[in-house]
Formats: C-alpha cells, sequence, structure tokens
C-alpha cells in the first residue's frame, strides 16, 4: 500500500498502532499501513456534515439505515453510529474489495476488533462515531465484518461525487 498521510494521520497512525483490547480473549487488529481507499481520516477540530447511521438486527436480517449516503469529493463527514440492535455490530468503511478480503479474515480471526480510523465496532444500545474526509471520488461500502453480518445484509454503499 501507498503511504500517505499528512501530521494529523500520522498522528492518528501513531495512536492506533497501541492494541486495544475489549476483553481478555479478544485481539486488535491494524491495518498495514495509514493509507485507506475511502478517503482519510477528519479533523474533529472542522466543520462537518453529520450523517446519523443506525445498525439493527429485523426480521432475519441485519441493516445499516440509512444504507445509501451522497457526498461530495472534498466533503468531511461525522458518521454518528447507533447501533439499536442486541448484538455488536461494526462500521469499517472501504471499497468492496478490500472489505470482501478483511471478511474474510474475520471468519478465520472471529474474535478480531478493529482499532482503526475508518472502523468501529459497537456495543449493543451504544454509540461511537467516525469523522471522514472524503478525497477520492467513486463508490465506496460501509459494512460489519463480523463474520455472518455483512451476508445478512449489513452493508451500504457511500457515494462520493
Amino acid at each position: 500500500m501507498r503511504l500517505i498521510f499528512s501530521t494529523t494521520c500520522a498522528v492518528l497512525w501513531a495512536l492506533a498502532t497501541v492494541p486495544a483490547k475489549a476483553g481478555p480473549d479478544t485481539q486488535a487488529h491494524m491495518h498495514d499501513a495509514p493509507a485507506f481507499s475511502a478517503g482519510e481520516p477528519g479533523d474533529a477540530q472542522k466543520s462537518s456534515r453529520v450523517i446519523q447511521v443506525t445498525m439493527q438486527e429485523h426480521d432475519g436480517k441485519m441493516l445499516f439505515v440509512p444504507d445509501r449516503i451522497e457526498v461530495e469529493k472534498g466533503e468531511q463527514i461525522k458518521f454518528m453510529l447507533h447501533n439499536i440492535g442486541e448484538l455488536e455490530h461494526e462500521f469499517v468503511l472501504a471499497d468492496t474489495e478490500e472489505n470482501l478480503e478483511h471478511a474474510e479474515m474475520m471468519m478465520k480471526n472471529p474474535e478480531m476488533r478493529h482499532v482503526d480510523p475508518n472502523a468501529r465496532r459497537v456495543a449493543p444500545k451504544q454509540t461511537d462515531e467516525i469523522v471522514w474526509k472524503f478525497t477520492k471520488a467513486g463508490e465506496f461500502e460501509f459494512a460489519c465484518l463480523i463474520p455472518g453480518h455483512r451476508d445478512a445484509g449489513m452493508f451500504g454503499v457511500v457515494e462520493v461525487k
């Protein structure tokens, strides 16, 4: 992967490489480099458009609401992630190919937890956030990569114009 980062990304990268453990049997996971297909971590001190995203289980499906988001290239978004379900869920922002590869890795390591700027695991009835700047045009994906969740419909699209 190419290493592309500003001072802000370098600081976030340094902080993110410290493994965070949620429990005694939990494995922390960190991507190999601070390059992201969908853009770069945003600056929480700068204004952002806020997009509320709920994570939930409903009628045998797992889903995000909304499951399609449109943004402008260069726009910074604060994703407010609300898990209103009964299970843990993730929000991983990347391109589809990366998420599918990562989902395979998660199948082999189901206890893996993300400590990446583009990913959050949210406990049931809890809220978290990601501030993200979309620096590239194209179609990107957000998905829950906990084994079985993406297959149950838990993914969405971000179209960057």
